[in-house]
């Protein structure tokens, strides 16, 4: 699922590109992803679209404020997933609205725990989704597999 969502990343203009299921998925089955992966790619970006419009903060978060995680969400995003997130947010990359989006994002994928590869998928999508202003250093960081890539 996830090498399904970088390519539509990669390749489609605008997040709002993807909301229009059988063009997606007509274009990755052409670009030779199975039907399972094309389906929980399609399924989790429709769950994203639903949870980013329905999480809103009702009040900007007080000067020192911090977020606790539950164990279980401990156990699913890992320390250095978690020490990734507080990272992004004590940057600016991240509001805590989006950060919780990116937990809940996290927490509906079906793998224990959540690789932080994946995480920064996840991240990626998120702020995709919103349409967010993404640093250059920041989008090599959240792509980075390894491999050398262009920046466009």
């Amino acid at each position: 699922m996830f090498d399904v969502l970088v390519y539509l990343f990669e390749n489609c203009a605008a997040f709002q590109a993807c909301r229009d299921a059988a063009a997606v998925t007509r274009r990755l089955t052409e670009a030779g992803f199975d039907d399972e992966e094309i389906s929980d790619a399609i399924d989790w970006l429709r769950e994203l679209d639903e949870v980013a419009s329905s999480h809103v903060a009702l009040r900007p978060p007080a000067a020192g404020a911090f977020r606790v995680y539950a164990g279980f969400e401990v156990g699913r995003l890992t320390p250095p997933g978690i020490a990734f997130l507080t990272y992004l947010e004590g940057e600016g990359q991240l509001t805590p609205t989006q950060r919780e989006i990116v937990i809940e994002r996290a927490l509906a994928v079906r793998e224990a725990p959540v690789a932080l590869a994946k995480l920064k998928v996840i991240v990626l999508m998120v702020l995709w989704s919103q349409q967010a202003d993404i640093d250059a250093l920041m989008l090599e960081e959240l792509l980075d597999d390894g491999t050398a890539r262009d920046l466009h």
